[in-house]
């Protein structure tokens, strides 16, 4: 099997406003479809970010059921020179950095931060994984 990437992640929510406000009005994510009482999806780059409620998807009937509960995780990935930049945006945006992150003997750093929902939230350099 080859797979090219992950298209699209999902992040399970309990306030799509609060969801839009964060991810459209502070990390600037384009919103691709909203659903009332259901999803708010926005473009990621090339992937696709899926926020749900999860009480509205784990009684699916047309698509298979699913939800999750507490904090998610997942990781954005940078240029690696903009990545400071991105951490200045974050905090302009008065997001709250809850760590940094040191990766590769130092020479890589990353940092995370919350969603309104807790969930865990990360921005990489490119090359973290390489």
């Amino acid at each position: 099997m080859r797979f090219t990437q992950i298209k699209e992640t999902c992040l399970y929510v309990r306030d799509l406003d609060k969801t839009e406000e964060f991810y459209h009005g502070k990390l600037g994510f384009e919103v691709i479809a909203r659903k009332p009482g259901r999803h708010v999806f926005f473009r990621v780059g090339s992937s696709v970010l899926l926020c749900f409620l999860p009480d509205a998807t784990k009684k699916e009937d047309v698509l298979p059921a699913h939800h999750a509960l507490g904090p998610q995780h997942l990781a954005f990935e940078v240029a690696a020179e903009n990545y400071d930049s991105i951490k200045e945006d974050i905090l302009d945006a008065r997001i709250k950095i809850t760590h940094l992150q040191k990766w590769k003997e130092g020479s890589l750093e990353s940092f995370y931060f919350n969603d309104p929902d807790d969930n865990v939230l990360e921005v990489v350099p490119v090359g973290l994984w390489d």
